[in-house]
């Protein structure tokens, strides 16, 4: 069994992460800000030397030490961003060119300097698409001046968005490329890739005890009826209208449903609902301002009866995680999912997963997941009169969901992250090895941090 370090120590190197996204309201666009914000601050909580730089909200501090200091924010690009007050990718071209003529001095002079005079490592992990280019400007800075067998540099590709506008070639030879699943690693083998696979966590926090009077209150709303919930940005890939067309032929079939959705504000919205109501379905918005349970339910029973309530307002952790356990299913069926974070938060929950059959290594058919393998809306339906008629496989999915969840907490997934360094560490001839056991298997550790979601599951 390996132990927890109870006073974790150091282990001679300074991480740092670069994104577009990050923990600001400013910044969570999607899944991106929500896994730099959570994996930035389990390697603070583990004591390691760790800063975020991000694209950050113009109203707040430039600079923002946190977790004793373990954890420093770096909010670049503000002074573009005060004209842009919309989120972070408005005006996303200048910031781009902000953040690679700017961010590479920053870190040569104020961090990568410093480490070398205090005989350290460093370790830079850039986010996706945007901080390509920067990473090898980086590499390319540190090499002119004599720092760059002190640095160990990955690149990480979330998605295969705007790949196209990356010179991959200039990027390999800086640094070494990871992706979030074998499926994507698989992807990128056609670019002529071989990325290593470090998998999306999720915070410990997420396998604590759902809120039992929320799901109550959820259940009492669906007045028995199959209760179903997806979340997501409103994108074609994320098959909106194989859900909503499933609800409507098991309503054709004489089980009546109640879907729950929370999608973004992205226009095939418009489409997804249109849909629904062409085939009989009555959709429902509902709106409120407030964050509480009683404004919260008080909004959703007021727009009931409805086939589908479209949530239109923030919903709060506490909420989200009680749709996940309530739902008799969470349709996470997109059909390209690099990774799948919905499937896997609803699983912590508790929750049945209806995944697809792509980024989702962590699904297995029927053991812990229901994981889709086509397109058709009935393959939902039969799923959910299976289900419907096996009850002892529900539990067992939802039992064995969350013991799967366990092995993808952050602090697990930093484990795997460590054992990669050291393998890159070593290829690169450097002396500094990571610290690779550092938290216990047994049971989850809370790391007390605040709730992030500013939709967090929307760019899953």
């Amino acid at each position: 069994m390996k132990s927890v370090n109870q006073t974790p120590a150091e282990d001679g190197a300074i991480y740092v992460l670069l994104s577009f996204e990050g923990p600001d309201r400013y910044s969570l666009a999607g899944g991106l800000g929500v896994r730099v914000t959570e994996l930035s601050q389990t390697l603070a909580s583990l004591g390691l030397r760790t800063h975020l730089f991000f694209v950050g909200d113009p109203r707040a501090a430039g600079t923002e030490a946190l977790m004793d200091g373990k954890l420093t924010l770096h909010r670049w690009c503000q002074w573009i961003s005060k004209y842009y007050p919309e989120g972070v990718y408005q005006g996303e071209e200048e910031k781009i060119y902000d953040f690679n003529d700017s961010l590479p001095w920053y870190i040569l002079e104020h961090i990568a300097r410093p480490a070398a005079a205090e005989d350290r490592a460093i370790v830079v992990m850039g986010e996706e698409w945007h901080t390509a280019e920067t990473m090898s400007r980086i590499s390319d800075l540190l090499y002119y001046n004599g720092l760059r067998d002190r640095a160990v540099m990955l690149w990480n590709a979330n998605n295969t968005m705007s790949f196209h506008r990356i010179n991959w070639g200039r990027l390999a030879y800086g640094n070494t490329i990871t992706t979030v699943s074998r499926y994507m690693k698989h992807i990128m083998w056609g670019l002529g890739l071989n990325p290593l696979v470090i998998p999306n966590g999720i915070p410990s926090r997420l396998l604590d005890e759902v809120d039992a009077d929320a799901v109550r209150r959820l259940r009492r709303l669906a007045e028995g009826r199959m209760f179903l919930f997806k979340v997501g940005r409103f994108d074609p890939d994320k098959r909106w209208n194989m859900a909503v067309e499933a609800v409507a032929r098991l309503k054709t079939m004489g089980q009546n449903c109640l879907l729950i959705v929370r999608g973004g504000i992205e226009p095939h919205g418009g489409e997804v609902m249109q849909n629904a109501r062409s085939l009989g379905l009555v959709v429902k918005d509902v709106r409120t301002n407030v964050e509480t349970p009683e404004a919260c339910f008080g909004a959703m029973e007021a727009a009931m009866p409805a086939d589908i309530l479209n949530l239109r307002f923030f919903v709060p952790d506490w909420l989200l995680r009680a749709l996940y356990r309530a739902a008799d299913g969470v349709l996470a069926n997109s059909g390209h999912e690099p990774f799948g974070l919905v499937g896997l938060e609803a699983m912590a929950a508790g929750g049945v997963a209806f995944t697809g059959s792509t980024g989702e290594d962590y699904a297995i058919p029927l053991a812990n997941a229901v994981v889709l393998e086509t397109d058709d809306p009935a393959e939902i339906a039969d799923y959910c009169l299976f289900l419907k008629g096996h009850p002892e496989v529900v539990e067992s999915i939802r039992a064995e969901g969350k013991r799967t969840a366990r092995h993808f907490r952050w602090e697990e997934v930093i484990e795997n992250l460590m054992s990669k360094l050291g393998y890159l560490s070593q290829r690169q001839g450097l002396s500094w090895r990571p610290e690779l056991l550092r938290v216990a298997h047994s049971s989850p550790v809370s790391i007390g941090q605040q709730e992030l979601q500013e939709q967090a599951s929307l760019g899953e």
